[in-house]
């Protein structure tokens, strides 16, 4: 899963530990402890001046300045306190590892290595090619990139920190912040609604759309709701035949009609079975249809109308990459979808729909089908994501 652009972000981490630290970092000690040689020397000088200068008053006072600053400047060598310095560092780094990496903001801290720009742009064009390649959206990698500068240049990270944990931790949060978008909880949301709660699959031929209903009625089942499943692909020949074979294995109710019929009087008939047996959900399989075909949008748009569901569901195939969001954009346009359903997710090696697709649309990622089983449905969330690309 996601090996293609798991692969390449770790050799970005890799080239990022082989950067020359002294061009990467402004090291602001190194600084200070060079202002304070400098103002150490003036000192010891404008002591000195008035020993000759006021030879009359042969007060005990010069002797006492220069005894006074003869240990001055041992006590203000910070670069010889240097060794001390790091053992704190190295009593806390346990500590500091024990934190989540993924968070800049536990890394970043008033004193540290702060971090040069120009050093960093070739490594976040590489960054934004292999994102790229690997069919993340292109305003998504400009969200990315800029993210990552953001997280980077002219911050203070703290030294017990190598710079591959600094960009990998910028990297993380970074995409982190790009997944969040409209984050969707299910469950919770199944809770609140009232019976029975109708929702609406649609999606193009071959993304897997009946297998993914026939999964979420198992999820429902197996959390003591009630199913009905309506067969409203009448278009296709087997479609109903298919999903009866799914509802009898995962032991649901399935309303069909035969081939031909009108989707809505099955979405119809669906609705009011579930209302008069007081079922908990309706799901409403649509037949797949190629966001180009205006006839079937046309007929899905009727379907919508007359069932009124709650949730409307985008199936798309993770292995389509920006295809898949171009389709979901068609879909949201036509009906309006609340969710998606990435399928085939265990074969992606690119991940670049996971990575877009709610981002590009505004719209979340309910679940992930990774693998063909009934229980091989998995929530989504942007931690799920980032242990799957960083592990």
């Amino acid at each position: 899963m996601f090996d293609s652009l798991k692969s390449k972000l770790k050799n970005i981490l890799n080239k990022s530990s082989q950067l020359d630290a002294d061009k990467v970092y402004n090291d602001p000690r190194e600084k200070d402890a060079a202002e304070e040689k400098t103002i150490a020397e003036p000192v010891i000088k404008t002591v000195a001046e008035p020993v000759i200068t006021k030879e009359p008053a042969k007060e005990e006072a010069p002797v006492a300045a220069k005894a006074d600053d003869v240990p001055v400047p041992k006590e203000e060598e910070k670069p010889v306190s240097r060794k001390e310095w790091l053992k704190r560092n190295k009593q806390q780094k346990p500590a500091a590892k024990q934190k989540d990496e993924s968070d800049t903001g536990k890394m970043v801290g008033d004193s540290g290595k702060k971090i040069k720009e120009d050093p960093l742009d070739d490594l976040l064009d590489e960054l934004e090619v292999i994102l790229l390649e690997s069919d993340v959206a292109y305003p998504v990698v400009q969200d990315i990139i800029l993210g990552v500068r953001d997280n980077l240049v002219n911050k203070k990270y703290g030294r017990q920190y190598t710079l591959e944990e600094v960009v990998k931790a910028a990297v993380m949060e970074s995409v982190r912040n790009v997944l969040k978008v409209n984050e969707f909880n299910f469950d919770e949301w199944m809770d609140k609604q009232e019976r029975p709660v109708v929702m609406m699959f649609v999606g193009i031929n071959g993304t897997g759309k009946t297998t993914t209903i026939a999964k979420i009625a198992k999820r429902l089942k197996d959390d003591d709701k009630s199913v009905v499943i309506a067969a409203c692909d009448t278009f296709r020949a087997g479609a109903i035949e298919q999903l009866s074979i799914h509802a009898e294995r995962v032991g649901v109710k399935i309303v069909k009609q035969e081939q031909d019929a009108d989707p809505s009087a099955v979405a119809f008939d669906a609705i009011e079975h579930a209302r008069s047996k007081k079922k908990d959900a309706v799901l409403l399989d649509t037949a797949g249809r190629m966001q180009t075909n205006s006839n079937l949008i046309a007929e899905m748009k009727k379907i919508a109308r007359v069932s009124k569901p709650a949730l409307k569901i985008f199936v798309g195939d993770a292995l389509a990459g920006n295809d898949a969001i171009e389709q979901a954009k068609v879909f949201d346009e036509a009906i309006g979808i609340d969710a998606i359903v990435l399928t085939k997710i265990d074969t992606d090696a690119k991940g670049g729909a996971a990575l877009s697709i709610a981002h590009t649309i505004g719209k979340p990622i309910a679940f992930v089908s990774d693998g063909q089983g009934y229980d091989d449905l998995q929530v989504f969330d942007s931690n799920w994501m980032l242990e799957r690309l960083f592990e």
